[in-house]
Order: structure tokens, then sequence, then C-alpha cells
């Protein structure tokens, strides 16, 4: 994800959960409420709600501040998934098995892992319940439950990934979808799309376009593709250095980009895509594709929605610099769940949970918070299956490189950074509570110039 530093999208799926409407999720597949293992205390100093990329982060961090037995991360997956190889997953390039590792053995050891799901919160009596009805307790608590996906909110979805010729690299269950048919198309319209919610790693929906026109060409089909991207915004990419060499692209590959078209119904037996146009709300349009990639609505998990610790959206509602919570001093958010004003990236983490733990320890000593979070957040664009565009910003969609050259070129050195170097990096480092994103690296590499 970003030079010295990080990964590209975000915080880890719920295996499963992707076919059911919101509400259900606490249901097994056959209708009984899934069965919480107790934790082993009903108190913690440190209670860290969820075990995606924050999570994880952040429990292994307060480990060595308070000690493992002091610490519990609320967590229902067995899986553990480093979702930035996906997009490699989508176009051929690596094998799914590779980005999932067992929860347990990510999980820093000598904290209490409890497989269970967060139900309701109670910031005002220092508690979080979970299924069961079983109450915990804490003192400090650290909100990391990620986002959401809705493929429901689209008419005719999920049940329309079971036909072929649509994918979406988002989900666990219909990424390798993608890599299938990429390989079967023959003809067409080859149509790619954003939808009109945030959304976690933003450059993604546009990678797998460029990876999917790259193996047409190589495997003589370029010409029979009619690749389309339509985007629910107004432009390309939301950094202007990186959107123009983006449009570059695009012109040179021959890519037609329709804005302010949202995806709202998938007619996957008659292989017919239906788009709202933004600019003319109820006006709809219907295509024909021979390939569909889906980026799904995202939002909240829905524990979120309506509860104190949110915003009248459902983000946590933190300090965009401190990370700590706006209005209770002893919870903290990190990653997609929040409200900050940045992309939802797993290289953003890795930025904030330096910050957040060092404002944490402060809080610990009755101490005001100092170090301030910039918005730092990163995104390899993968325009090729050896070349990526390396794109870091801040909160102000300015330009915030790690290296002394232009990164808004595509690179090689940079493509094998994404695709070998950060998934050793996640894996060994930034899970692990030793990287804090690449700002001393960048340090580093502008003093060498002076």
């Amino acid at each position: 994800m970003s030079a010295a530093g990080v990964v590209s999208s975000c915080s880890c799926l719920r295996p499963g959960v992707w076919l059911l409407k919101p509400g259900m999720q606490k249901m097994s597949p056959f209708g009984f409420h899934t069965a919480a293992r107790c934790a082993a205390k009903d108190y913690y100093e440190v209670l860290v709600l969820g075990g995606g990329t924050g999570g994880i982060t952040m429990s292994a961090r307060m480990k060595r501040r308070v000690g493992a037995g002091n610490v519990a991360v609320v967590e229902p997956s067995k899986t553990h998934y480093y979702q930035p190889l996906w997009t490699l997953v989508g176009g051929g390039a690596k094998q799914l098995a590779t980005s999932a590792r067992p929860t347990e053995s990510v999980m820093p050891k000598g904290v209490e892992w409890i497989k269970s799901q967060v139900t309701a919160l109670d910031p005002d009596k220092n508690c979080v319940w979970l299924e069961n009805d079983i109450k915990i307790s804490y003192k400090y608590l650290i909100i990391a439950l990620g986002i959401s996906l809705h493929y429901e909110k689209i008419k005719g979805l999920p049940e329309g990934f079971h036909h072929p010729k649509i994918g979406s690299n988002y989900s666990v269950h219909t990424v390798e979808k993608t890599w299938k048919a990429l390989q079967d198309f023959k003809e067409g319209n080859a149509i790619f799309t954003f939808p009109n919610t945030p959304v976690k790693c933003a450059g993604a929906p546009q990678k797998i376009m460029y990876l999917s026109e790259a193996y047409w060409r190589k495997t003589g089909r370029r010409s029979k593709a009619n690749i389309m991207f339509n985007t629910s915004l107004g432009v390309i990419f939301g950094v202007k250095k990186y959107a123009d060499a983006l449009l570059e692209i695009i012109k040179e590959r021959n890519i037609a980009v329709n804005y302010k078209r949202n995806l709202v119904e998938v007619r996957a037996d008659k292989q017919e895509a239906v788009f709202e146009n933004l600019d003319k709300p109820g006006v709809t349009e219907v295509h024909q594709y021979e390939m569909l990639h889906v980026t799904p609505p995202m939002g909240p998990p829905d524990v979120l929605i309506n509860s104190p610790v949110s915003d009248a959206i459902g983000w946590v509602d933190v300090d965009k610099e401190t990370l700590q919570h706006k209005k209770y001093p002893n919870v903290f958010g990190i990653g997609d769940c929040t409200n900050l004003p940045t992309s939802k990236t797993a290289a953003a983490v890795a930025a904030q949970s330096g910050v957040l733990d060092k404002t944490i320890s402060l809080v610990m000593k009755n101490q005001l918070p100092t170090k301030k979070y910039d918005g730092y957040t990163s995104c390899p664009l993968v325009t090729g299956y050896n070349k990526v565009i390396l794109a870091e910003f801040d909160y102000d969609a300015q330009p915030l490189e790690t290296f002394p050259i232009d990164q808004s070129k595509e690179r090689v050195t940079m493509y094998h950074m994404k695709a070998d170097m950060m998934p050793f990096l996640y894996w060994n480092a930034l899970l692990k509570g030793y990287w804090g994103g690449p700002a001393p690296v960048r340090k580093l590499m502008h003093l060498g110039l002076k």
C-alpha cells in the first residue's frame, strides 16, 4: 500500500455474511443463534472490537502497554484475510488461499480471543453486550469493526452471483468468480462499477479493470472488448496528480468512463446491468454485459447504526487527529468504521495505529494526546500485471509521498512492492504492532536529499 508502507484495501470481511440481509447476520444457516464463547473474564483493561487489520494491530500494541491478560478481542471469524491481495486474485495473479490465515494464528499470544459478535455498546456504563446476553466491561475500548458490504441493496444481488460472467473482488465468496468471468470473456461489454457510498480502497474498482484489459490484450481478445467504467463519482480519482495519470492510461487503452452512473439492478439471467443517472434522478439506462465486476454499496456495521458512539450516519465519531472519541474519552476508533475524512485503506490503518498507540498511552497517564494523524493513506493503483502507480496522500487530498521519485508514473518496482513485499510486511510487522506507516521512512528519504 504505501511505499515503505502498507497495504491497500482494508478490514476483514465476516465470512458468510455477504449473502445475508441486515439483521440476519447473527443467525446460523439452520436458523439458530450462533453460540458465543464465554469470555475468560467479564472485565478487561483494554477491549478491542473487531479482529481485522485495525483490531489485531492495536491488540498487539496494547498487549505491550498493559499485558496480554488485560486485553481481549471480540471477533467471530475463524479466518483472517489479507484483502489487498484480492485485486490480484481476481486478476489471476495470486491464489485466494495465500490471502488467508487462521484468526488464531494472528491473535497476539496471551490476548483473550472472544469468539462472538458485538450486539450493543453502552459507553455510558463502560460495557458492551455480546451474543447470548453476555456483558463485558472495560476501562478502555477500541472500536475496529470495519465496514459492511451491502450487495442486497442492488436489485438482483447477491443471488445474481450464481450466474456466470459476474464477479466481485470485495468478497471471499465472489473474488474467484471475477477471474473465471475474465477468462471466459469472448466479446462485448466488460463493465466495472463504483457505488454511490463510501468504499474501502477506492482504487480497487478500477484496478481490476486495468488487469482485465491487460489480460485480454495478452490473449488476443482486446479488440473484441468494449471496456466501461461506470462510476457514481464525478472524477476518476480524488487526488488530481494521480487522476491525471490515470486519465492518460484510460485514453491510451481506449476505456470508456461514464461518470455519475450508479448500479441499481443486475438482471443476471439476461446479462443486463441497470444504472441510474445521478444527474437525472430516476432516469436509468440498461447495458448488456459479457463481464460485470460489481463493487457493492457499503456502510457502517449494523451494531454501530444509532449507537451512542456513532455519528448520525453510523460511523464511530472520533477526533480526526487523535482518534479519541469526541464524547467518551476512554473510547477510540480505528480504520474503516470511523468517520475520519480519508480513504478507507489498510495503509491508513497502519498510520492510524501509530498515532492511536501514542494517544492511548497518554490518556492512560491522564495526559492530553499530542501526536496527530494527518490523514495519510495510500493506494497502489495496479495498472497491469507488472505496473503500479503508488498514490499516497493526506486529508487535503495532497500527495504525501514516501519516495523521492514521481510516484504518478507506472513502475515495475511498485508492483513487486504491492504483490510481494506488502503481504510479508502485513503478516510479520503490521499485525504484530511494529509498523506505524511510512512516515519515518519518508523522513529519512527526504533528509537524504538535503
